[in-house]
């Protein structure tokens, strides 16, 4: 019986239609500057197999982490679950990693140091 049920989960998850943004990388923000990497393992971990997590290590990173699980269902279920979870007094931001959003603001950048070097050049 439980090789049938697990059978037809995986026969589910097959048929189940994910929403374009979902993908197995997270982007989490709003942590606690102190948290260790073992901690991390121990909130994102409940919800299925990490490959790897990445956190912040500079002034502008610090609070912020990816977390790349081996399975897009089980970051799927880590991002409904834990987006707004407290961790030490912060209510943690979870979001899909959507790396073409930031490739258009890195975009964006580039036009407007290039508009503001254009305005200096013919004093506008």
């Amino acid at each position: 019986p439980c090789l049938l049920a697990m059978a037809d989960l995986v026969r589910a998850r097959a048929n189940a239609r994910l929403p374009p943004e979902v993908n197995r990388i997270i982007f989490v923000k709003n942590l606690p500057f102190k948290i260790t990497a073992e901690e991390m393992y121990d909130i994102f971990g409940k919800y299925g197999a990490i490959r790897q997590i990445r956190m912040g290590n500079t002034p502008q990173t610090i609070g912020k982490a990816f977390v790349v699980y081996e399975d897009i269902y089980d970051a799927k279920n880590a991002v409904d679950h834990l987006s707004g979870f407290n961790v030490c007094g912060r209510y943690i931001i979870v979001l899909y990693h959507q790396p073409e959003r930031m490739s258009k603001k890195a975009e964006l950048k580039k036009k407007e140091a290039n508009i503001a070097a254009l305005k200096k050049k013919y004093q506008l």
